[in-house]
């Protein structure tokens, strides 16, 4: 684990990252990796770290920032129905393992039931 003062909450939270991150099938260090990044930008974005920089607060390059889908309002698959929604109706119809579904498959789940 890196060398810095890490509050107990983020100690938590790093492990349960960490952990996340294996029983995804990442290796060792992979989600240390991962785990140590992810504590790291949320320090930064709370304020927690004395030289955060604009970019690691702002959110830089996270997956929910951008996307094409995102550039169309967050419509494509299902009538222009966005993950959430579709999320939503998976939820409703109680579709095994929705939770770590993209909005592509969520589509399929909810056109096979």
């Amino acid at each position: 684990m890196p060398q810095q003062a890490w509050s107990d909450k983020r100690e938590r939270q790093y492990k349960d990252i960490k952990k996340s991150e294996r029983e995804r099938g990442r290796s060792e260090g992979r989600a240390e990796e991962i785990a140590a990044r992810t504590v790291n930008k949320t320090r930064a974005q709370h304020g927690e770290t004395k030289g955060s920089s604009k970019s690691s607060r702002s959110g830089g390059s996270s997956s929910r920032s951008g996307g094409s889908s995102q550039r169309r309002g967050g419509q494509q698959a299902q009538g222009g129905k966005t993950r959430d929604q579709l999320y939503d109706e998976a939820r409703r119809r109680n579709i095994d393992g929705r939770s770590k579904m993209n909005k592509q498959e969520l589509a399929n789940a909810l056109g096979r039931s």
